[in-house]
Order: C-alpha cells, then sequence, then structure tokens
C-alpha cells in the first residue's frame, strides 16, 4: 500500500519505521524544518505532499500527526481520499483548553474551574482574589516546560512564575490558562475512533511528566509512561469521560486516536486536556502492544470500519533516554549533541531493537557497518518500552534493554511505573477506577 504521512514534527517517525518494515511504500513530508535532518537512512522524505496526492490515491492512506491539519484532512476525506489522524474539530479540542472544557461539559463530564487569560496582569489579578492553588497551563504546542502545578493557597508561588514568564517569556503569554488543582491521582483513558464508532480496546495510560525521578524538575512531553489495554466496555473511566463524547466525534467525523487525561478521586474524574491526535510515547507504547499490523489497523479506522486488533496482555513501560539541552533548546553551539554516535553493547539483538524506537536520530551505513547518530540539537533520542505480565516485568524488560545502550551523557528516569506498583494501583481500586 501506499502511504503517505504528513507530519507536523516527525512525532510519528517510529511509526513510519514500522510501517516501511511492513512492506509499504511510506513517503513522509516534514513541516518543521529543524526535523528534516532526522532518521536519514531510515524515511524518505517528500518535498511535497501535494505532488504525492495522485500517488498514494484512494486506495492508499494518509496520516497525519499532529492538530493543526484538521480542516485538511476533512477536505481530503471529503475528495476520497482514506485519512487518519484527526479531523478539525480534534484541533479544536486541544488548541483551546476551554474549547476543550467546554465539550466535555456539555458532554454531561466533570470538569474543573478554569480561566483563560490574554495577559499576565489579569492573570495575576485573578489568582489574588481567588483562593489557590491553580495550575498553569500552556495552548496549543507550546512547550510543556511552561506548565506549573501551584503548591500554596495564597498563590505566591503561581504570581512568581507568571512573573517570570511576562519578564523572560512574553511570546507565550498570550493565551494563558489557569486550572484549579485537584487533588488526586493524574490518569489517562484513550481509543481509536472510525468517524462513527470505536475501534480497538480502551488505552489505559499513565504519564511521568517531571523531568528527575519523583517528578521533580521541570514539566516534559514525557519522561516515561506505563500503559496497559481493557477491553471491557464498562471500563468506569472511559464510561464516565471518553465515552460521552462519542456523538460530538461522530459529528465532527473525527478518525484517529483521542486521549482524555485525568485527575481522579473519591469524588469522581476531572479531565485536564484532551489529546485528539497520535500521542507520544503512546504510539510507541502501542507498537509494543499490538500483534495486528499498523497499515491494517489504521486503513481501517481511515475507512470507518472495524477492526478485529490482537494484542499482547499485560503492562507495557516507555522510557525516555535523552541528553542535554533536553528538556530546553541549545543555547551555546560549543555543547551540542548533533553527532554523537548511539552505540549498542555486542549481546544486542534484532529482537532487542524492535524496542527500540528512534526519535533524533539519524543512520549511515559505513561498508558492512551502520552507525546510529544524533542528528538533531534537541537531545529527543530515543525511547524504549518493554511488555510483561505486571508492572515489574515490563519495568525489568525496559530498563535491561536500556543497559544494551550507550549515548554520551545519557539520562532518563529510573522510576517508571513505581509510584503505580507501591501506592496508585491500590488507591485506584479502592476508589473504584480499578477492578
Amino acid at each position: 500500500m501506499n502511504i503517505l504521512c504528513i507530519s507536523k514534527d516527525l512525532s510519528m517517525g517510529d511509526l513510519i519505521i514500522r510501517l516501511k518494515k511492513e512492506g509499504h511504500n511510506v513517503l513522509v513530508f516534514i513541516d518543521d524544518k529543524k526535523q528534516r535532518c532526522n532518521l536519514f537512512g531510515m524515511i524518505k522524505q517528500t518535498r511535497s505532499w501535494r505532488n504525492k496526492l495522485k500517488w498514494v490515491g484512494e486506495d492508499g492512506l494518509i496520516i497525519f500527526d499532529s492538530v493543526g491539519h484538521g480542516v485538511l484532512q476533512d477536505k481530503l476525506r471529503a475528495s476520497g481520499y482514506s485519512v487518519v489522524g484527526g479531523s478539525a474539530l480534534g484541533d479544536r479540542l486541544e488548541d483551546s483548553r476551554q474549547i476543550g472544557q467546554k465539550f466535555l461539559s456539555l458532554a454531561g463530564i466533570k470538569i474543573a474551574p478554569s480561566v483563560n487569560f490574554n495577559n499576565v496582569k489579569h492573570a495575576i489579578e485573578f489568582i489574588r482574589k481567588n483562593k489557590g492553588p491553580w495550575v498553569i497551563k500552556q495552548n496549543g504546542h507550546v512547550d510543556k516546560a511552561f506548565n506549573y502545578v501551584g503548591q500554596f493557597e495564597d498563590n505566591h508561588d503561581v504570581e512568581e512564575v507568571l512573573r517570570s514568564y511576562a519578564k523572560n517569556n512574553k511570546a507565550d503569554c498570550g493565551s494563558i490558562d489557569l486550572q484549579k488543582r485537584i487533588f488526586g491521582i493524574e490518569i489517562g483513558v484513550g481509543r481509536y475512533f472510525n468517524g462513527t464508532d470505536w475501534v480497538g480496546p480502551i488505552e489505559m495510560n499513565l504519564e511521568h511528566k517531571g523531568l528527575c525521578n519523583n517528578d521533580l524538575g521541570p514539566k516534559t512531553y514525557e519522561m516515561g509512561t506505563l500503559m496497559w489495554y481493557d477491553a471491557d466496555e464498562n471500563n468506569r473511566l472511559f464510561q464516565e469521560t471518553l465515552a460521552k463524547l462519542k456523538p460530538i466525534l461522530a459529528k465532527g467525523n473525527f478518525r484517529g486516536d483521542i486521549d482524555v487525561n485525568c485527575i481522579v478521586n473519591e469524588e469522581g474524574a476531572f479531565p485536564l486536556e484532551l489529546t485528539a491526535r497520535f500521542g507520544f510515547p503512546a504510539l510507541q507504547l502501542q507498537s509494543e502492544i499490538h500483534l495486528s499490523p499498523w497499515g491494517e489497523f489504521l486503513k481501517a479506522v481511515a475507512d470507518g470500519k472495524q477492526y478485529d486488533l490482537k494484542y499482547k496482555e499485560g503492562y507495557a513501560t516507555a522510557v525516555l533516554v535523552a541528553v542535554p539541552p533536553f528538556p530546553y533548546e541549545v543555547v551555546s553551539k560549543r555543547y551540542s549533541p548533533v553527532g554523537l554516535e548511539v552505540s549498542f553493547k555486542k549481546d544486542m539483538t534484532e529482537e532487542d531493537l524492535t524496542h527500540v524506537h528512534f526519535e533524533d536520530v539519524s543512520r549511515e551505513k559505513k561498508g558492512l557497518k551502520e552507525k546510529y547518530y544524533i542528528s538533531s540539537a534537541s537531545g529527543f533520542v530515543l525511547h524504549v518500552t518493554g511488555i510483561g505480565e505486571s508492572v515489574e516485568v515490563a519495568r525489568s524488560k525496559t530498563y535491561d534493554l536500556i543497559k544494551k545502550i550507550f549515548i554520551p551523557k545519557m539520562f532518563y528516569r529510573t522510576d517508571i511505573g513505581v509510584k503505580f506498583m507501591t501506592e496508585e494501583h491500590m488507591t485506584l481500586k479502592n476508589w473504584g477506577w480499578l477492578k
């Protein structure tokens, strides 16, 4: 099958590699010019996706990996193409937290109080009058480091952060969301939707966004994630949140993966945000869990069909392996990681490599030897995944594999899934969120 991938930032790069290994003819257009240097030697790029529409044809598949192209997706579907990844509705749900919260409320889902401001001054005036703690959140795709979780009722820490942003980060202060902090456990629930109905099992996930162990440090997109699948349609979290969005998603002809991240406690589930696109490392974890081929599955979702997705039982973990300057941008070329080799121990097997998901990495061949190297300055290098009948087994497989990888200055969190094993699993069961 001919598959055309239209990518904003190459977040579906690993998926492209796997589609190619399935035997498909895959071309990718990368919108972000800074990302076009990545995955050389592993994927084939095109500089004009429009010129490839005839090539992909109506029998092929077009995949989008980010919000911002929803209107285009709808137009291509109307023209007869098979398209998966989202819709114009999906863009609205994710790009504006206020719109997303409005749709959630209209669907009868509990929401936490949330207010949007277009300048820091008004946001500070608000938190001075309204006891906290409040959470600072970004709209669209501002760096996750922008987020801050307030710790004090008088909001003095939130005010300090806002003042710092106003002084040093004015570009990202045009749209600031303040959300009332809800105390509980953060957990996400996702599922694929084919324009009219759900496809495949329910995805349950716990993200680890803090840079350091125990969630210390600035927020990142994710340092690691725990995920498992649930085939029970009566899953409480699904029924109280995502399931209620079905009429809205059908009306908007959404086709792709959608996830709602929540805080749950004894009182209920409170959605924090919607991800109306392929997430990462959710996509990498799905590759670990799925037994069915990606091409068949995504083609069915794009064409509005049902599909009997085969998958592995158990828990899966993903861990991000990064190098400086992650999670920040390079401030000096003197310390750029570009060109650093990604090396593997001699006992690294081809099977091991199927659990490695390259991000800002490229490959070159020198004779019979292959060399993997960091090809962009972001420090966002690769994910490693593992799956097992228990979280402990999944963790062991993942971290044992990481020990076979060497990158100068590499770092990663070593506690992905630990809190779920020691605290959260039992608490979620006691609250009635897990069986």
